[in-house]
């Protein structure tokens, strides 16, 4: 059964960090593509970050490079989102998936980011 568990959002103040983490089990992570996906409010979800398969090349949205880091634990099955420098904006319900795709039947159950002074 394929499951990915999101975890690690919070409420913190802007300019702080946070990591997320994705654990997933039910498939292997060695070769499988990862994304990171938000959701804020009243927006549309949309792509924040990716890792992809064997050679873990990254992509991240223009709105967070230089700030979030993607990367990848084979040996825990745990993909992570480093998120430095926290901005307002930033806040949304963060979701990782089963793919870079936000067509992705996958998907884990969220976790909520709020950045708030």
């Amino acid at each position: 059964q394929v499951q990915l568990v999101d975890s690690g959002g919070g409420l913190v103040q802007p300019g702080a960090s946070l990591r997320l983490s994705c654990a997933v089990s039910g498939f292997s992570l060695a070769y499988q593509p990862i994304g990171w996906f938000r959701q804020a409010p009243g927006k549309e979800r949309e792509g924040v970050s990716c890792i992809t398969g064997s050679d873990d090349g990254t992509y991240y949205a223009d709105s967070v490079k230089g700030r979030f880091t993607i990367s990848r634990d084979r040996a825990k099955s745990t993909v992570y989102l480093e998120m430095n420098n926290l901005k307002p904006e930033d806040t949304a319900v963060y979701y990782c998936a089963k793919d870079c795709s936000s067509k992705s039947g996958y998907w884990g159950q969220g976790t909520q980011v709020t950045v708030s002074s």
